[in-house]
């Protein structure tokens, strides 16, 4: 056996050696390339790089730099040396065959001295080929730097291997050996582990090593052999096994790993990037930040260019939109609702998402029929080695997945589904905080209930797969009555939706085709014993179709095109009753919409360095009968690669969206196109540069016009029917929410009868701009965390009432006033570390400042006055004149410990949203007047979600 360096101790399998033969560092290239006598023959002389092989202490060579005839300094570059070996496992199958050789490959090894990528230069035999390739991503190097920055390079690698002897063709019975074979795997995952390393204490001399799928084979004497066992990154152990003459002993060992689930940077078939501004969150980024109850799609509160309505509440405010101007997709589908009870996860099981996908602006066209950002949770892919599972609990809720390869039929089952027992938690805190009910009577229950589930089959069909895949969710809050007297106010929201896809390979490119069927079922309660009552049910059909083909058509240039429809059909069935003992129940007629769009944009590369896409996307907007919009909304992204660390970036886009609500609700989704669409421009241009070590820094500038808004805000003050004076506080009620639901019934097919009914104009235009920040940390070294900044503003041209010293409307007036959900400046560092004794601590620090005080969620701003008897009142404040609300800090945290088995995990979490208990003020009370002293009191809640869950892994 050949033995150039004895990092580990000899075995059947040839150790490695570095031959590290050439450097290529992108910045002493473009020096090199560079190097001239300068123009205007100023007399100077040009520094010249001169490149000599030099030879290495290892027997390897390395290219260094050296100095040009002037005697210029030239940068001081240090090469690479090699921290973990990564021993490649001679294939127990060619041991007869006798086959060695040296197998050479490329390897390109980023700043953090980890192989970014392994590429076969020279192989000897396809196994060897695999042992060495699967063995190269494990080898671990001190960074190469350049003037004593690290700097990615490129160098070549040998893997030698040679044929283990063979074994004596006779020997005595008692001597003869005996066969020990098995696997070795990490406890836990029972993930595979390639190039462990088995030694018996009796025959130190003879080691053994795992290959690729773990598997071993030893030939031991007979006898009792302490086997020890060791791998990189996991602890090491010892068996006894008693290995008889004339039988062979199988074996399963396991290795508990140094540290649980590491925080390790996985090498991902990520698309490229062509956007203008895209952030991908992947595993503990989306499941262990703190504040977010572990689910993935809540991490998005965190990052730049993100607002919100409430602390905790996750359906964000993206660029001075509304958040139902921001689309939630799952792999293409459109989610309607994607959180429960506003503070609860979302309604996917994390263990579903694989990857998330934020578009802040600018999103590529085939994300359709939006005024906002795109989020898209890419579902995990299915996995085919053995069966995969989890369960949790919690205060809250609990639930499970589970994942199941058949291998003789290429199919793959997924399940997961989650159930929520705080109606029990819930109640049981609110019945004792309550005030006792009278002698025979029951306080009404408070209600906050969720369920959801999800159910994937994925099939091979030939050289295509074809997944169908179901989910569905409900949410019901409230109170309800728990004796005849009792009041009951209930909403409840669900929605299910089953999904049938296929992709098969067409021509040179893929081609997908899929279909969705949908129902969305609201639902509003209220019942006042004896007689007045009120129930609204809306029953929403969805059916949708898409069509997508991807395909090269040069080597520089590549084509994504395709189509999709939407039908909606709604019925409302209304009942009312008022002080009379016989309700009147009304069914209003079926809305019905239908959308239709198509999309295509060419990836032009011409080389590395620049990226152009233009897109175009074309759609039109039936609502029946006879209603019709269309939109064209061309768009265009550019990206330019600097330098290998520096990548400029730009795009504008023209985008459309029927009116929007607070969130999507249905009928008013399909019935509000009577008021037409919504338009704007998103203009942005930024950088993403890789500043040193892990650190990643994006900045992001963004304009966008809104050329035309319908947003049917439902608290609007200027929306308000005053049951009063208007000067009173606290006597407004909204009706803003009432006359969307009016455009969306109607009286005819969708349609209102405008001679019914009392429209307020809807309509507006306004202007978005901002800046954001983005230093970010992603995973490798047990941690992983970001700084995001944004400074954004958003505003409206805004009609508003003038008001006099006694509170009384003298006038209107107009301006351009900020959004009802303004938030100048948002701030969020996230931090997790995972330490060695495998517990992680992570924070949130959380800062924004506050929201015009509109009346948005609580009264609008009040001016101390008089009123007609000279006495101190409150008055309302012109809208152009109000305050804004106190800026809000809040801290997260999450704690977590676990623990390994030899099939299973555990882990126990404490995850708390806003430990320090600190309220955020959403208004005020203005109290007092008629000849009581004015008072104004803050209104706002500490809500804090501290959440204590444990769950197991498979």
């Amino acid at each position: 056996m050949v033995r150039e360096r004895r990092w580990h101790e000899a075995g059947t399998a040839a150790r490695t050696v570095v031959a590290v033969l050439t450097l290529l560092v992108s910045v002493q290239r473009a020096q090199a390339e560079d190097a001239g006598t300068p123009d205007g023959g100023g007399g100077e002389e040009a520094t010249r790089v001169e490149r000599a092989l030099q030879r290495t202490d290892a027997g390897g060579w390395v290219e260094a730099v050296g100095t040009g005839d002037a005697g210029t300094p030239q940068p001081a570059f240090v090469p690479p040396t090699l921290l973990v070996d990564s021993p490649a496992p001679y294939p127990p199958g060619l041991a007869s065959e006798g086959v060695a050789g040296v197998v050479k490959l490329e390897l390109l090894v980023d700043e953090a001295g980890e192989v970014e990528v392994a590429t076969l230069v020279q192989g000897v035999h396809p196994l060897l080929n695999r042992a060495a390739l699967h063995a190269a991503p494990s080898l671990r190097f001190t960074p190469a730097t350049l003037d004593g920055q690290p700097v990615a390079v490129r160098i070549f690698f040998e893997y030698r291997f040679t044929a283990p002897a063979p074994v004596a063709a006779e020997q005595p019975a008692a001597l003869a050996p005996v066969t020990l074979r098995g696997r070795v795997r990490t406890k836990g995952n029972r993930r595979p582990l390639a190039g462990a390393t088995l030694v018996s204490d009796a025959l130190p001399d003879a080691p053994v090593q795992t290959d690729v799928d773990g598997r071993f084979e030893a030939r031991w004497p007979a006898g009792v052999h302490p086997v020890r066992v060791t791998a990189p990154g996991h602890k090491p152990a010892v068996f006894r096994e008693g290995l008889k003459a004339n039988e062979a002993l199988e074996v399963m060992y396991g290795l508990e790993p140094l540290i649980i689930n590491p925080y390790e940077t996985v090498v991902r078939g990520d698309r490229e990037r062509t956007e203008v501004s895209r952030v991908t969150l992947h595993d503990a980024e989306l499941r262990e930040v703190p504040g977010t109850l572990g689910d993935p799609f809540r991490v998005v509160m965190l990052l730049p260019g993100v607002g919100s309505m409430l602390s905790g509440v996750a359906y964000p405010v993206v660029r001075g939109s509304q958040p139902a101007a921001t689309g939630y997709f799952l792999d293409g589908i459109r989610v309607p609702i994607l959180f429960h009870l506003f503070l609860g996860p979302a309604v996917i099981h994390p263990d579903f998402i694989d990857a998330i996908d934020f578009y802040p602006g600018s999103p590529p066209p085939r994300y359709g029929r939006l005024m906002g950002g795109a989020i898209d949770g890419r579902l995990s892919r299915p996995r085919d080695d053995r069966v995969h599972g989890s369960a949790y609990a919690d205060l809250i809720n609990a639930g499970f997945f589970i994942e199941t390869p058949f291998k003789d039929t290429d199919t793959n089952v997924s399940l997961a589904g989650r159930y929520s027992y705080t109606p029990w938690l819930i109640a049981l805190a609110a019945n004792q905080l309550q005030a006792p009910p009278p002698p025979g009577r029951e306080n009404p229950k408070v209600v906050l209930d969720f369920w959801d589930y999800q159910g994937r089959v994925e099939q091979k069909v030939g050289a295509g797969t074809m997944r169908l895949f179901a989910f569905g969710s409900s949410d019901t809050f409230g109170s309800e009555a728990q004796d005849d007297l009792g009041d009951t106010a209930l909403q409840s929201i669900v929605f299910h939706r089953v999904d049938l896809r296929h992709r098969h390979p067409v021509g040179p490119g893929e081609l997908e085709v899929g279909g969705t069927w949908g129902l969305d079922r609201f639902a509003i309660v209220s019942r006042n014993p004896p007689d007045d009552a009120t129930e609204i049910h809306i029953d929403q059909g969805h059916w949708s179709a898409r069509l997508g083909y991807t395909a090269p058509l040069s080597p520089h240039v590549t084509l994504r095109t395709g189509a999709d429809v939407e039908h909606k059909r709604a019925i409302v069935d209304l009942l009312q009753q008022e002080d009379s003992p016989v309700g009147e129940r009304e069914v209003a007629p079926v809305a019905l919409g239908t959308s239709m769009g198509a999309w295509a944009e060419l990836v032009w590369q011409p080389n590395e360095k620049w990226a152009v896409v233009p897109g175009l996307r074309v759609d039109n907007y039936h609502l029946s009968p006879g209603i019709d919009r269309r939109a064209l909304e061309p768009r265009l992204t550019v990206r330019h690669k600097v330098s290998e660390s520096l990548t400029l970036k730009g795009g504008a886009g023209l985008f459309h969206q029927p009116p929007t609500t607070l969130i999507s609700l249905p009928v008013v989704d399909v019935g509000s196109l009577l008021l037409g669409l919504q338009e704007g421009v998103q203009l942005s241009a930024g950088a993403e540069w890789k500043a040193w070590r892990d650190l990643e820094v994006g900045v992001d500038v963004y304009l966008n016009p809104m050329l035309r808004t319908i947003e049917l805000t439902p608290f609007s003050d200027e929306g308000m029917v005053d049951d009063e004076d208007p000067s009173s506080p606290g006597t407004d009620r909204p009706a803003g929410l009432r006359r969307a639901m009016q455009i969306g019934i109607g009286d005819g097919g969708g349609i209102p009868n405008r001679g019914d009914i009392d429209f307020p104009d809807f309509r507006s235009h306004g202007l978005a701009y901002g800046l954001e920040l983005l230093l970010r940390h992603p995973l490798g070294n047990n941690w992983f965390g970001w700084l995001s900044y944004s400074l954004q503003r958003s505003t409206r041209r805004t009609r508003f009432h003038r008001y006099d010293a006694e509170g009384h409307r003298v006038g209107e007036a107009e301006a351009d006033l900020p959004f009802a959900f303004d938030q100048t400046h948002i701030l969020n560092l996230v931090l997790s570390y995972k330490f060695s004794n495998n517990v992680t601590l992570g924070g949130v620090l959380h800062f924004n400042t506050g929201r015009p005080e509109y009346g948005t969620l609580a009264a609008q701003t009040h001016r101390p006055g008089q009123d007609a008897s000279g006495r101190p009142a409150w008055v309302k404040a012109d809208r152009d004149r109000v305050d804004r609300l106190p800026g809000f800090i809040r801290f997260d945290v999450r704690l977590s410990k676990s623990w390994v088995y030899d099939t299973f995990s555990l882990e126990a979490y404490l995850d708390m949203l806003n430990v320090t208990l600190r309220r955020e003020t959403l208004g005020f009370e203005y109290e007092g007047g008629n000849g009581l002293p004015l008072r104004k009191d803050a209104v706002g809640l500490p809500i804090a979600l501290p959440i204590l869950g444990v769950k197991g892994r498979y």
